[in-house]
């Protein structure tokens, strides 16, 4: 009865047929008053997890949301959906707020979204003690835990609601955590009995490509204007002064860019983030300012033109492409020099030395994935221990193999070091009696009398760094203690050292990326017309409403309607996305134009 009446919010809502993932568990856990913490990929419907339940329950469901921009997007977004919802923050005057915390006093609302500071102090804390909250829903969950790659010092404050809200369930979302990130949110958030879930990390309508940086502008045109020349994209740079100067270059090019970074000013933030949400083909250049709080779904690319920090990071940052399903690609382009730079500002920094040790094995991590020769989507999913025997088909690892050389006998001198030193030094110690270091470490041990004392010494430390790394990629050695990163050997060294495998080491030499495949729905070209047709009706009507584009209809729904072609009312509920009170408000135009092309 229970599961029959969420599928109807679901549909009737917010048009969707069917739960993915482990929603409904999710849901029914919730339901059942127990703490969860949910990890899913980006665009596989996290939201859904905490409003469903909160159209379903009585009282009211409080979101702690990180950025004011999203608490914006997702209220309008909900408003749009027949669902009366509401935010309190700091950019409310004070009329605003006093109607705002009106309605919530009336039960006019379902859903309030709040920052956690603003949760945390103690008038707003005191207004909702007195109200029946259902459900606390914590979203970018990963900035709870110091281990999480978007830590947040007022998110570890978060636990305290546990005090105000002692019998109301929590959920706490994300979509990147590791065992170690999962274990400190549920202890920081003081979850006892909770339930967690893990959903596959897996994007399968997302292209990796990673290529040595050569001429980045050149191959950053060259890449859009390939597979995305009127589409829109987020360009990924490590600093300001790279933000602003790329999106020029863009602008140069012909293409509509604009820069986003935390040290612009409010008022152009403020612009740039409109007309990301508003055009429907547009660039943003930007620092990881502009992250979480994207909440559009058509983002076809995401590229990247210098090496996140981390594996969570790359990630949860390419993870902002294809939130609808659709087909699109994660580019990046990188060089060892932005190893250097990440390696210095992580060293500056006032971090404990545990942060520091476990920044560098993230780092070490994002440096193997793109010099790894494999499939890039395998070691993206075995990094979140999750396993794939099959090749993805839908990365550059797998549709362009690179060109490799046997480093096998190189291989066999970094274990054998390993093993003659007793496999308890780290990989810097390894590296310097390989080759022949005079320094008093390899000296007062006597590693300068060991017979293999040099035998690497024809090499650069950067080339025996990259053979650690892919050793350890491989599992054919291992960290034997995190906090020293002491190097030992693994059952399957022995498949390098007695010659049963040959190791393969990528040579870094940069391949074009594979044009996009035109998608079947499109591929006629009387669907192409409809499709832009239908784009310019969503466009005129966000912009009579100024609301973005997809909050009337995504992509996703557009490509539906050309397939299913819908000719009533009854017919356009059939469409993905489109629930009663969207119909009710936009079915008119686009069944009209629809039925010029029946």
């Amino acid at each position: 009865m229970r599961d029959t009446k969420l599928h109807d919010i679901l549909k009737q809502t917010f048009g969707h047929a069917s739960f993915r993932f482990d929603q409904l568990e999710i849901i029914n856990s919730i339901l059942d008053g127990q703490d969860v913490l949910a990890i899913m990929p980006t665009g596989g419907g996290k939201s859904v997890c905490f409003q469903v339940p909160a159209l379903f329950s009585e009282g009211i469901t409080l979101v702690v949301s990180p950025l004011i921009s999203l608490m914006h997007d997702q209220v309008l977004n909900l408003n749009a959906n027949g669902v009366e919802a509401c935010y309190l923050n700091s950019d409310q005057d004070q009329v605003e707020r006093r109607i705002a915390e009106q309605k919530i006093l009336n039960g006019e609302v379902k859903l309030v979204y709040v920052s956690p500071e603003g949760l945390l102090s103690g008038s707003l804390a005191h207004f909702f003690a007195n109200l029946d909250i259902s459900l606390v829903a914590i979203d970018e969950a990963h900035c709870v835990s110091q281990w999480g790659h978007e830590f947040r010092k007022d998110y570890t404050r978060l636990g305290e609601l546990k005090d105000i809200f002692p019998t109301t369930p929590f959920l706490a979302l994300t979509a990147t955590a590791d065992a170690k990130t999962r274990d400190d949110i549920s202890l920081q958030l003081r979850f006892k009995d909770s339930k967690t879930f893990v959903s596959s990390f897996d994007r399968p309508n997302i292209k990796y490509h990673i290529c040595e940086r050569d001429n980045e502008m050149k191959q950053l045109n060259e890449f859009i204007k390939e597979n995305h020349a009127n589409d829109t994209g987020i360009v990924y740079c490590l600093s300001r002064r790279k933000v602003e100067k790329v999106a020029s270059d863009l602008q140069g090019m012909g293409y509509n860019a604009v820069a986003y970074h935390a040290g612009i000013s409010a008022d152009i933030k403020k612009k740039a983030q409109e007309d990301f949400n508003r055009e429907e083909s547009i660039i943003v250049v930007a620092t990881i300012a502009f992250g979480m709080g994207i909440d559009r779904p058509d983002v076809r690319f995401v590229a990247h033109l210098d090496l996140p920090k981390s594996i969570e990071s790359y990630y949860q940052e390419t993870g902002r492409a294809g939130r609808d399903g659709k087909e699109s690609n994660a580019w990046m382009v990188y060089g060892l020099q932005d190893v250097i730079k990440l390696s210095q500002m992580l060293e500056t920094t006032n971090a404990g030395e545990a942060y520091k040790v476990s920044a560098r094995q993230k780092l070490d991590s994002m440096l193997s994935l793109c010099e790894t020769v494999n499939c890039r989507r395998q070691y993206l999913l075995s990094y979140f221990e999750e396993e794939s025997s099959d090749k993805c088909g839908n990365c550059d690892g797998c549709l362009n193999p690179a060109e490799t050389w046997d480093a096998t006998v190189d291989a066999q001198k970094v274990l054998s070091v390993i093993f003659r030193t007793g496999q308890v030094f780290g990989a810097g110690h390894i590296i310097d009696v390989l080759r022949e270091s005079k320094n008093a470490k390899i000296t007062e041990r006597g590693h300068d009398k060991l017979s293999v004392y040099g035998i690497g010494k024809d090499k650069a430390k950067a080339h025996w760094n990259s053979i650690v790394r892919q050793l350890l990629n491989g599992k054919y050695i291992a960290v034997k203690n995190w906090e020293y990163r002491n190097l030992c050997l693994t059952p399957k060294s022995s498949e390098i050292l007695k010659k049963e495998i040959v190791f393969n080491l990528r040579k870094q030499k940069d391949k074009p990326l594979a044009k996009r495949k035109v998608s079947a729905i499109t591929a006629s070209h009387g669907r192409i017309d409809l499709f832009e047709e239908l784009r310019q009706i969503r466009s005129n009507m966000a912009m009579e409403g100024n609301i973005p584009p997809y909050m009337i209809f995504g992509d996703k729904s557009l490509h539906d309607m050309c397939q299913l072609m819908p000719r009533n009312k009854t017919e356009f509920l059939m469409v993905n996305g489109v629930g009663q009170s969207k119909c009710d408000k936009y079915s008119e135009s686009f069944l009209s134009k629809i039925s010029e092309h029946l």
